[in-house]
Formats: structure tokens, C-alpha cells, sequence
């Protein structure tokens, strides 16, 4: 439509206004309003939507989502872009897979679908779920804005409850992924910047006093006999709760008070393990709504620089991975999900590192069933401005949506808040907030955060390391650091009073036609890597894991060189997600190795 259009209030705002975005960046989507989703019943609103790419933001500066559908005959004057006819893409997906004109792209887009409802239940509310929209997202309900959310990979939920209309009901969503300087992680990257809404989008409702909120965990007091069970409702702010665990024999209420209820039980559960990943079914009701989880009960501490599961020292062996496919971006599928597990199976893993932002809440949710440890982590990656409120801001609303989504799932053993940051007092005051906020909002877990070598002494050194649980160690000894002598150094200077985990280590292995045959990007100079960091860190009693970078070749911008052509190779098996390289079975002897020493340790006491 035309910039004098009435919509636009005044042709020299909507051309003119470099504030345009203001009134539409509330953050009001955030982890308050996030609902409970376990056991909810829901509408999908997968499929085609309308789309239309808008680099210069005209759709908020002319208010495209104010337009009302008309016959493009009828119209009186010309419109610059159609909500309701037109393009469409389907969701989920990401632009920059969809064509070669959008690979690139960094910017808004515009998603528009329809949503029927024939009789509105006025007793109950109604939501949607976004699973992940990547960065900004505005979303706006027949012309009206109702709020936006920040984070790319964390969920949200948008109220409708007293705004839908019987009938035909237009949902807008302008998402942004450009890279800006208060945002969590800021410019400077080292993976794809995919744009668009990514992960399902549902339709659902609930009574108006619904569970807003239910965490379930095994109290971490080393005796493993009781179950501690937190919930928060909204609607009603006073009442009664009841949690049914049929398999341990539970059925009991919990007094709500305030909008909160909690209590402890005496029981004990077969605790989930790798070996034995026992998961109950629990049921929670509060009024009319009803919620349940498949919940396992499990203890994870440190002892000094032991690492400790349900009481039994605990050597993590695992593997970095990215949300990046060749094909479909950072969509995940269950088929993907299972072929990730399946490679880790086969490798020896016990324990997985989900770098470097929260990954689809299926992993989790498979890693409970299957029997493997998770790391995760939220994005706060490289340069930050930790000096800025509203920076910190994003970054703990997206932790505390991970926190809140994730924190039933024994499989998730760590949070990380942050990787190979400089190590300055703003950092130092961003962080250990952060690692506050996460031992507040869950007890039962350990912290961690990539931390830093002080090169001029050769030691691990970094003021983080005592507010968190774990030191995280990102090292590239023989790849970025040619020095690999300087290693075995370290290894000997340092004396950490905590358990180090190796969170990163590996090197590209470019393999078919496009590899060297020998040096520097050859799989050969990458199997030589490994076997060197193998012998090295095997040597250090204070190192308790390792997750290597990383598991596939990855998509990544920054990454030009003749080798790289675009993607990270220093996966241990090639994009394809078939081709194992030689790191692969070095890699995989050495965890069967661990595995099979300490189930002989284990027989022996």
C-alpha cells in the first residue's frame, strides 16, 4: 500500500521514522507467560503460510498488519505487499533453505495464516506455542500486536483469550534474525544464522485456572527416598493440586497458595541411569486442567573434581552437536533426532553437549527414553555486551525458558551460560548471575560455561570457574593452537579444585575430492589430532569428560577458505550424515576403553 495511506498515519512518519520498531518491541512474550505444554492437547498450525520477505521493514513502518483482505480489483489504490494472497513457505522451515535469493538474508519476513474457529468458548482461554522463531518475533492477531519475543531457539506462548472471533481469524508473525549488538549471541558467530519460525506452531486451550508451571524432581540430599513436586497456577490463585505417579503408588494434593503449591513424598523410584533410563508417568490437576510428564528421578553432584550419578563416579563421554542439517537447516526431525542418538550410540557416548543455544525439546525428551546426558546451554557466545541491561535481560529470559521447558528431563545433567568469553568484571557480574539464576530456578543440576587458558602461564585461569560447578575447557591444541607441547603444560600448572570437562577439542578433516591428502585439513592430520589429545588428557585425574567438536560438518558463513567452502569439518562424520571418518573409530576405541575400565571398577568394589 501507498506510505500516505490512512493506515500509515502520515506519509513522512512511515518514511521517515527510524524509531518504527519501538512500540513493537515489548519483549511482553517471555518466560512469565510460558504455559506447562506435557499432556495438553493441541491443534497444529504446521503448513503453508503466506510469506513475503522484507528487507527495509516497510511492513512495520506502513502497518501491512492492519490490512484488511480485498479482492485486489476492488482495492482503491495499490498495495506494496498481500497478507492473504501470494507466496507461501511452509513452516516449519528456514528461509535460507528454501531459496538460493534468500540464503543470505538477514532481515523481516512476514508469515500470515488463517485460524477458524467456529464457537469460542468464553469459560476457557486460548494460546498458541510458538516452538522457536529466530530472532524477533511480532506476533499480531486480526490487526492487532500482541506482544514480540526475543531469543531464537527458546519457546514462547501468545495469549488470545477475548481477541478471537467466531469464524476466520488472521495470524501474523513479522520474524527478524538480524544480527544486532544487544542481543544474545551478538554479531560474531561461528554457525548459520537461519531465519524464520523453525519449530511447530500449535493452537491450544485451557481452563481458565490452568497449570502454568510443574517441576518434579528427586531431592538432591543423597538418600534418594523422597520427590519434591513445585507447580504454579494463574486463573484461581488459591486451591487444591493433585499429582497421581501410578507406578509408585502416589496420589496425593498439594495446597496452592498464591498462585504456588509444593510438596515432598517419601518414595523410592528406580533411579534413572544411561544403564537404566526408568521413566514414570505423572499426572498433575488443578480445577479442570490436567498436565502430565514422563519424569525420571536421578541425582547428579561434585565432589571436588569428582562428578557424581546417584552416588557412582561418572566419566562423561560425549560429543558436541549442532541443530544444522544440509538439507533442512536447523529444522530437526524425529528421523534426524534418532540418527544423532544412534551415531552417539555407536561411538561410545554416554553424553551429549547441545552447543551452543537450546536445541528442539524432543532431544531431551529422547535422551530421557534412550539413556543419555545432556549438556545445554543458552547462546551467550563470544562478544557480549555485558555491560548492557538489556542484553543480560535476553540472556536470562532465555534461560529461564530453557530452564523452565527442559528441567524434567533426568537426561539434562548440566547448564551452561556461556562460551570462550573475554574474562572482564562486566562478564564476570553477567555470568555469575547467570549461574545464580539457574541454581535458583533448578537445584537438582550442576552449571557450567566454556572457560578460558591463561596463555602466558600455561593454566587453566578464569574468575568464573568458582560459580560454577564445572569448568569447561574448549582447547585446539595441534589446529588453532600449534603448539600442541603446550597441552601436556597445562595439564601439569593447572590444579582446579572442581571437575574439568573438555567441551571442546578436534580439527577439520576435509574428506572426498576436495580433501588434502595430507597436512592441515586432511582426515589424516585430524585422526593424528585425536590420537594426540587422547594420550594427553587421559593423563590428567582432574579431567572428567570430553565432548569434541563436533559430531557433522556444519553450515557456516564465516568459514571461506578453498577446504571449507561454507561449512566447519571437523565433524567426525561428514555432512551427509553417513560418512564416518578415521577420528570417528579413534574416538570410538577410546570411550569403549573408558566404559570397559570402570564397569571392571565397579565389579571390583
Amino acid at each position: 500500500m501507498l506510505e500516505r495511506s490512512k493506515l500509515a498515519d502520515n506519509a513522512l512518519q512511515a518514511l521517515h521514522d527510524e524509531d518504527y520498531d519501538v512500540p513493537f518491541n515489548t519483549q511482553s512474550l517471555n518466560h512469565d507467560g510460558l504455559i506447562f505444554m506435557g499432556g495438553r492437547a493441541s491443534e497444529s498450525l504446521n503448513g503453508d503460510w503466506n510469506f513475503c520477505v522484507d528487507l527495509l521493514d516497510t511492513g512495520l513502518r506502513q502497518k501491512w498488519f492492519s490490512m484488511l483482505p480485498e479482492a485486489p480489483e476492488k482495492r482503491c489504490e495499490p498495495w506494496d505487499y498481500d497478507p492473504y494472497m501470494g507466496e507461501t513457505v511452509p513452516v516449519p522451515s528456514n528461509w535460507a533453505m528454501l531459496k538460493d535469493k534468500w540464503y543470505f538474508f538477514e532481515g523481516s519476513a512476514w508469515y500470515t495464516r488463517t485460524l477458524d474457529i467456529e464457537d469460542i468458548d468464553e469459560t476457557r482461554r486460548q494460546f498458541l506455542h510458538f516452538g522457536a522463531a529466530s530472532y524477533d518475533c511480532k506476533i499480531f492477531l486480526n490487526g492487532e500486536f500482541l506482544g514480540n519475543h526475543y531469543g531464537a531457539s527458546t519457546p514462547f506462548c501468545v495469549e488470545l483469550t477475548g481477541k478471537l472471533r467466531p469464524g476466520r481469524n488472521w495470524i501474523m508473525a513479522c520474524v527478524n534474525n538480524t544480527r544486532t549488538l544487544d542481543r544474545v549471541p551478538m554479531r560474531n558467530t561461528d554457525w548459520f544464522n537461519y531465519g524464520g519460525v523453525y519449530r511447530d506452531v500449535r493452537y491450544f486451550e485451557a481452563p481458565r485456572d490452568l497449570i502454568r508451571d510443574f517441576f518434579l524432581y528427586l531431592v538432591p540430599n543423597g538418600t534418594y527416598s523422597s520427590l519434591r513436586a513445585e507447580i504454579a497456577t494463574c486463573g484461581t490463585r488459591s486451591g487444591v493440586a493433585r499429582l497421581s505417579i501410578p507406578d509408585l503408588d502416589i496420589d496425593c494434593t498439594i495446597p496452592v497458595e498464591d498462585g504456588k503449591g509444593s510438596i515432598e513424598i517419601s518414595a523410592r523410584p528406580r533411579l534413572w541411569s544411561p544403564d537404566d533410563p526408568m521413566l514414570y508417568e505423572a499426572v498433575l490437576s488443578f480445577g479442570e486442567d490436567k498436565v502430565a510428564d514422563r519424569v525420571g528421578f536421578r541425582q547428579i553432584e561434585r565432589r571436588g573434581t569428582e562428578i557424581l550419578l546417584n552416588g557412582e563416579p561418572l566419566f562423561l563421554r560425549g560429543i558436541s552437536v549442532h541443530e544444522d542439517d544440509a538439507d533442512l537447516g536447523k529444522v530437526t526431525t524425529e528421523k534426524d533426532l534418532r540418527r544423532r542418538f544412534e551415531h552417539a550410540g555407536e561411538l561410545g557416548c554416554n553424553y551429549l553437549r547441545l552447543a551452543h543455544y537450546p536445541h528442539h525439546e524432543r532431544a531431551a525428551e529422547l535422551a530421557d527414553e534412550l539413556g543419555f546426558l545432556l549438556w545445554e546451554e543458552i547462546p551467550v557466545y563470544w562478544a557480549i555486551d555485558f555491560a548492557n541491561p538489556a542484553t543480560y535481560r535476553d540472556a536470562e529470559n532465555q534461560l529461564m525458558e530453557l530452564i523452565k521447558r527442559d528441567r524434567n528431563r533426568a537426561s539434562v545433567i548440566i547448564w551452561s551460560v556461556g562460551n570462550e568469553n573475554p574474562d572482564t568484571d562486566a562478564r564476570l557480574e553477567f555470568m555469575r548471575g547467570l549461574a545464580e539464576r539457574a541454581v535458583q530456578l533448578d537445584p537438582t543440576r550442576l552449571t557450567s560455561a566454556a572457560c578460558l587458558v591463561n596463555h602466558a602461564n600455561n593454566c587453566i585461569e578464569d574468575r568464573l570457574a568458582e560459580h560454577i560447578d564445572i569448568i569447561g575447557l574448549n582447547e585446539y591444541y595441534g589446529w588453532y593452537e600449534e603448539n600442541f607441547d603446550d597441552l601436556a603444560e597445562i595439564g601439569r600448572n593447572s590444579d582446579p579444585d572442581r571437575p574439568v570437562v573438555i567441551s571442546e577439542t578436534g580439527a577439520d578433516g576435509v574428506i572426498g575430492v576436495k580433501g588434502p591428502q595430507n597436512g592441515l585439513f586432511s582426515e589424516d592430520y585430524m585422526a593424528e589430532i585425536y590420537r594426540r589429545q587422547i594420550a594427553t588428557l587421559r593423563e590428567l585425574d582432574y579431567v572428567k569428560g570430553m565432548s569434541p567438536w563436533i559430531l557433522y560438518d556444519f553450515r557456516v558463513e564465516r568459514r571461506q577458505n578453498i577446504f571449507q567452502n561454507g561449512y566447519n569439518h571437523k565433524g567426525l562424520i561428514a555432512a551427509d550424515k553417513k560418512t564416518k571418518k578415521k577420528a570417528f573409530h579413534i574416538l570410538a576405541d577410546y570411550y569403549r576403553k573408558i566404559a570397559a575400565d570402570a564397569k571392571s571398577a565397579r565389579k571390583a568394589s
